[in-house]
């Protein structure tokens, strides 16, 4: 199972961007998707998440109002708009997915590689 992270890029401040992570390869059933970020000489933090089942969500409170997480089942991927961008929300942003390799019945966290957001004043 692999996932791929698009969108990243520079944006100005106050400006919105839109990161999909989309899973790929084996048939995997995913309970719940969510977006990290790591900033230079930072520990590596949560931004939101999303269950698959019920599309419950839930955001650090750093983000809340501004960023929204959503999910296509049908495509096994999640999308992570962000909007009234701050300086301070520059960083490599995680895609994370936790479910059940189906093949193998065994369940898995998977990391993507990360993407770069840059925010400029």
């Amino acid at each position: 199972v692999q996932l791929v992270e698009s969108g990243g890029g520079l944006v100005q401040a106050g400006g919105s961007l839109r990161l999909s992570c989309a899973a790929s390869g084996s048939p995997f059933s995913i309970n719940v998707m969510g977006w990290y970020r790591q900033a230079p000489g930072k520990q590596r933090e949560l931004v939101a998440t999303i269950t698959f089942s019920g599309g419950v969500t839930n955001y650090a409170d750093s983000v809340k109002g501004r960023f929204t997480i959503s999910r296509d089942n049908a495509k096994n991927t999640m999308y992570l708009q962000m909007n009234s961008l701050k300086v301070e929300d520059t960083a490599v942003y995680y895609c994370n997915a936790g479910g059940v390799e189906i093949m193998r019945d065994k369940y898995l966290e998977v990391w993507g590689q990360g993407t770069l957001v840059t925010v400029s004043a």
